[in-house]
């Protein structure tokens, strides 16, 4: 009975298992907001937060989320239909999906980080905010992007393995640490 417990704990998450992650850190310039896209053999990306995303941190407390981008443009408004997904509004990498704020003043825009067709935005989030630190990569996510197919293979570009990803926290704690080394 103890080695059938042990070996259900042994296999990988769902996420795990069917996606590969990548991660955009520092985006737009801004130390450590780190963006996660997870991408699904069949080309969609479900856009995260990354776990040292500043949000996700400190114990902050999310106070507002926000699809609304400009007066004339809200993420919300996305209508999509059919096999082509007619009607998706079409994101750059550096196209704004929804602004969150914190109960400290801290305010935090949300980037695609990849082009494609925004398929859907997670309006769960907008009734339980929570979801977004409790489970950043299942019922947490931000959006769901579907990149071009001539697009799907180079979509990753700019984009940091979870390995690289990995070695950039670590040189960000040797630097918090103050003990860098030379490479």
């Amino acid at each position: 009975m103890a080695e059938e417990c042990n070996k259900l704990l042994e296999f990988p998450s769902v996420v795990d298992r069917y996606f590969k992650r990548w991660y955009k850190s520092d985006v737009k310039g801004k130390p450590c907001e780190d963006h996660c896209i997870l991408q699904h053999s069949n080309r969609i990306c479900i856009i995260t937060l990354a776990e040292c995303h500043p949000l996700l941190q400190n114990g902050k407390t999310i106070k507002t989320i926000s699809y609304q981008i400009s007066a004339n443009c809200s993420r919300l408004q996305n209508k999509v239909s059919g096999k082509s997904k007619r009607g998706a509004q079409f994101l750059t990498e550096h196209a704004p999906l929804c602004r969150i704020s914190s109960t400290d003043g801290e305010e935090y825009t949300i980037y695609s980080c990849i082009r494609g067709r925004l398929l859907e935005v997670n309006e769960n989030i907008l009734q339980n905010p929570e979801l977004l630190k409790e489970k950043p990569s299942t019922e947490g996510y931000i959006a769901v992007v579907l990149p071009k197919f001539e697009e799907s293979k180079t979509v990753t570009e700019g984009l940091l393995s979870q390995q690289e990803y990995e070695e950039i926290l670590l040189s960000r704690a040797a630097v918090g640490s103050g003990t860098v080394s030379a490479v």
